[in-house]
């Protein structure tokens, strides 16, 4: 193999992976948007009284006095 075939081989493979990585991060993006939108459903879903639950309870409590303090 030449050193121009190694070059443009070893280009492709650096090329693929950062389209691996750009992908990596596009994932892990949504997984963390995903997360957070079931924060929030969650916790409506309390503060509705659809559901209730003993270690989902401190949380909620939390959140109320962080936007208490941020209304403040």
């Amino acid at each position: 193999m030449s050193l121009v075939d190694r070059a443009k081989s070893a280009a492709g493979s650096a090329s693929t992976k950062a389209r691996e990585g750009v992908e990596d991060m596009k994932t892990k993006r949504e997984l963390g948007e995903t997360f957070d939108s079931l924060g929030k459903l969650t916790f409506e879903l309390v503060e509705s009284g659809e559901i209730s639950h003993e270690k989902i309870t401190p949380l909620v409590e939390k959140i109320k006095t962080l936007k208490a303090d941020l209304e403040a």
